[in-house]
């Protein structure tokens, strides 16, 4: 993990958003938004640079949208 001011800010934004994503979803019993939040808090780890982690938090957000979009 890079100690640079662009990927630290992400991987805590991308963070707190997983963790919220976490609560509510083991709150409500929704699995989709739980494996989501697991995503967002797993996935900075294993990215380096702001432009992957970007792109990889939005496949995340756009994922879990079309899975809820599909009726989940």
């Amino acid at each position: 993990m890079s100690l640079e001011p662009g990927p630290l800010f992400l991987s805590i934004v991308f963070g707190l958003v997983g963790s919220a994503l976490l609560l509510y979803g083991k709150k409500q019993q929704r699995i989709p938004q739980m494996i989501a939040g697991l995503l967002f808090i797993v996935f900075p780890y294993f990215t380096g640079t702001t432009t992957s982690m970007s792109l990889v938090g939005l496949a995340v957000a756009a994922g879990l949208w079309w899975v809820l979009r599909a009726g989940w």
